[in-house]
């Protein structure tokens, strides 16, 4: 669980008064809601001037988290010039119960303590987080030892994203990656289309979840689509299709006999086919999406 909430807003309703700044508050917010919706987080929902952000990956969650600050720096010299916002971040991971749009577990109550116990420009992450990074990741983090967080009987173990590591070691992870390849992009795709919208995923990139709402990487608006229905990611050399929800998924691939069902399952896309969410494939105003798995290899 990712909580983000911006710093400097208090002062910023006082000198540009109520209508400005709740104007240029809900601008950041929802750059930085997209920017990590993009990194594969699902938008759980917006609280005040901060953000609350379901992460699968904590890999995704620490490295999207530590541009946040950069992503708030280059709107405000773009468009708001004068805002004096930063942001603040705390980051746990563990079980959490999604219901009716929302999550709910210690997980988040974490997130949020250690968000209110950041700085303004800190990321700080808590040792479930710390344990599923990569040794790269983990020598950019600093230990701030065991710290005390309302609610919390026992101190826990925090640690603090150092960003210019943090950027460093993505960097490096990144060229040696691409130097693997010859300096070209994957030679393996996803391509996935629903109406107007088209993406292509790479390995390499972030998951991708498929939802109904702003929260989802892929929004489909349909009422059978649940806010977090599915999602998509390469693991290894495979295209993984895992279901989260409620009403289930359909795969039809091209020539088979028979779609494969799936509830709160998952099942690895080759060739090409349909995704059909929420309804089974034999109604006509199932909402689908068409995909391409490409290998090139």
């Amino acid at each position: 669980m990712v909580f983000a909430d911006l710093t400097g807003s208090t002062g910023l309703f006082e000198s540009a008064g109520n209508v400005v700044a709740t104007q240029i508050v809900t601008r950041c917010t929802h750059v930085l809601s997209r920017h990590l919706s993009a990194a594969g987080g699902y938008i759980v929902k917006f609280l005040g001037d901060g953000v609350l952000v379901l992460f699968d990956d904590p890999v995704a969650a620490v490295q999207a988290s530590a541009r946040l600050q950069e992503v708030l720096q280059e709107l405000a010299s773009v468009e708001l010039r004068c805002a004096p916002l930063g942001v603040k971040t705390g980051i746990d991971r563990g079980a959490v119960v999604e219901y009716d749009g929302d999550c709910y577990g210690d997980p988040v109550n974490v997130a949020a303590r250690l968000c209110d116990r950041a700085q303004a420009g800190e990321v700080l992450i808590g040792e479930a987080v710390f344990g599923g990074l990569s040794e790269g990741l983990r020598l950019a983090c600093h230990s701030l030892d065991r710290i005390t967080l309302k609610g919390k009987a026992e101190p826990l173990r925090v640690w603090r994203v150092d960003f210019a590591r943090t950027a460093e070691t993505t960097l490096a992870s990144l060229l040696d990656y691409h130097e693997l390849l010859g300096g070209a992009r994957p030679l393996q795709r996803v391509d996935l289309g629903c109406l107007d919208q088209h993406i292509e995923l790479y390995p390499g990139d972030g998951p991708l979840i498929i939802g109904r709402g702003e929260g989802a990487g892929f929004a489909v608006d349909d009422p059978r689509v649940s806010r977090r229905h599915a999602r998509i990611e390469w693991a290894g050399e495979q295209c993984v299709l895992t279901d989260f929800s409620s009403n289930g998924s359909w795969v039809r691939f091209a020539g088979a006999a028979a779609p494969v069902q799936l509830r709160r399952e998952r099942c690895t896309l080759h060739g090409e086919g349909e995704i059909v969410l929420g309804t089974a494939p034999d109604d006509f105003t199932a909402p689908t999406l068409g995909f391409r798995v490409i290998d090139e290899g």
